[in-house]
């Protein structure tokens, strides 16, 4: 009886160290679950996460295979991941002549996307640069030989922003773009544009 006493004592021993030591252990297998929640956040800390920007737009065009300009507006939106990175996409759309005559017109669409970088805060001011692929379409109408036209397009460029008010600021731009329009032969076409506008921040 004292030996199966000694042996009831013995297994409660054990049990409760057991016991112990899971509870200890709880908190050590618990800890990795807290840290999977330290996953780098894709909300910039410093600034908004969404930029909308409306403008005013310039460009010359060298394509079709004439050099002619069109005044228009541009839609531009960018997500911020960081303070200083955001992927953007932007439309534009413009209206202008062609040196073609009798009294032609043209009306281009650019619509694309890419990488945004924010070079930081000098005071008020924000520069910035980004590189967009997409489309470029041209409508003329010079007949056959112009007519509806679309390709791959890209701009590059950069400007700077001013701030005015808590989350607006002001945009100044200038843009090269390039295309590879051609009349019956491949071509590189060069452009430019420059621009301003009202940015919103949210």
């Amino acid at each position: 009886m004292r030996k199966l006493f000694l042996l009831c004592g013995a297994m409660l021993c054990l049990t409760l160290t057991a016991a112990a030591q899971e509870t200890s252990a709880v908190p050590e297998a618990a800890s990795p679950a807290s840290t999977t929640t330290d996953f780098p956040s894709l909300i910039p800390l410093d600034r908004d996460p969404w930029q909308l920007a409306l403008g005013f737009q310039y460009s010359n065009f060298g394509v079709l295979p004439q050099r002619f300009s069109s005044y228009g507006y541009t839609v531009d939106i960018t997500r911020y991941f960081t303070n200083q990175i955001g992927v953007e996409g932007l439309g534009s759309f413009g209206f202008g002549g062609e040196p073609v005559p009798p009294n032609g017109h043209t009306v281009s669409l650019f619509a694309g996307g890419g990488p945004h970088i924010s070079l930081g805060n000098v005071g008020r001011w924000e520069p910035w640069g980004h590189v967009l692929v997409g489309v470029q379409h041209f409508r003329a109408t010079q007949g056959a030989m112009f007519g509806n036209n679309t390709h791959a397009a890209f701009m590059a460029g950069g400007g700077v922003d001013y701030k005015f008010a808590a989350r607006a600021f002001w945009r100044t731009q200038a843009d090269f773009m390039g295309s590879n329009f051609g009349i019956g032969t491949s071509s590189f076409n060069k452009s430019f544009s420059i621009g301003t506008g009202l940015v919103l921040n949210f």
